[in-house]
């Protein structure tokens, strides 16, 4: 029992991957919260567990609600419905977060993730409180709300497909699939959905995926919005040191302007495309992002 509680530290804590981080804190906040509820209802026959954690922790559609719990548009990545909810969605981000920061590093999963998990909180409450389909039934009034890591997966999804779309994985009773059909088919079937019983999922979905898909073009031309982001809450030296130092030009690590390239090319042509020189280019990028 140790050495499996050593083995999830390390894979949480020691091992640098961001996607293993979320994983786990997505898994802790499940396991405690439907424990603690299990409990309640076996032990004291109370639901307080589960009806205050979805009144604060869920994003609530109607506006005075969120204006009061404003904390929500983060809790509700981390919640989730049942245990489908969480398999699923864990499933798919342990699966393409390999991907991403197997071509990234490891330092841009979180900022997307809370970037997707954001942007797929205002379109769901934007859609519920503008369009018709929604006002005209009240449906953020009646207390529509939203739980879930849905729309952050799906920005991490879209972002590696973008990156990489001819990455091919293999899939049970499908075979080999390149990621971009794969994702591109989630993207329709979530598009589908804006009108149906899930409607609320499916809208933070595409919001995540917007994201996903925006963040990675904008890389590709050199704006790495995360690190723009990182740099506004790091404090200003108070005093520069100027000198030269011939030798910090053999450092041997890529320029950014090498870097966009290579991403660029991948985006077109796929990484099989790289040549060797490119290939450990984007490896010790890789390695200095890590």
């Amino acid at each position: 029992m140790s050495t499996l509680w050593q083995n999830i530290q390390y894979k949480m804590l020691r091992s640098g991957s961001k996607v293993n981080l979320l994983i786990g804190i997505n898994i802790i906040v499940f396991l405690v919260i439907n424990v603690a509820d299990q409990l309640g209802k076996f032990l004291f026959n109370t639901a307080a567990i589960s009806y205050y954690s979805d009144k604060y922790l869920s994003l609530p559609a109607y506006l005075p609600t969120l204006l009061a719990h404003f904390w929500t548009p983060v809790t509700y990545m981390f919640m989730h419905a049942d245990i489908w909810h969480i398999l699923f969605n864990m499933l798919w981000f342990y699966w393409f977060g390999q991907i991403f920061e197997e071509f990234l590093g490891k330092k841009r999963t979180l900022g997307l993730y809370f970037m997707g998990g954001l942007a797929g909180a205002f379109l769901f409450v934007f859609s519920y409180n503008v369009f018709p389909f929604f006002t005209h039934i009240q449906a953020a009034e009646r207390g529509a709300a939203l739980v879930g890591a849905s729309a952050s997966v799906m920005a991490i999804m879209v972002a590696a497909a973008t990156l990489v779309p001819d990455y091919t994985i293999s899939l049970i009773l499908i075979g080999p699939i390149r990621i971009k059909w794969l994702v591109l088919f989630f993207v329709v079937l979530d598009f589908l959905g804006i009108t149906g019983f899930n409607a609320g999922g499916e809208l933070s979905h595409l919001g995540g995926a917007l994201v996903g898909f925006l963040y990675i073009k904008q890389l590709q031309k050199g704006n790495d919005w995360i690190a723009n982001i990182v740099k506004l809450f790091k404090p200003k030296p108070k005093m520069k040191v100027v000198a030269s130092n011939p030798s910090r030009k053999s450092t041997g690590l890529p320029r950014q302007e090498e870097i966009d390239l290579i991403l660029d090319k991948i985006s077109r042509s796929g990484y099989d495309s790289l040549n060797k020189q490119e290939k450990e280019i984007l490896f010790r990028a890789s390695k200095d992002e890590g």
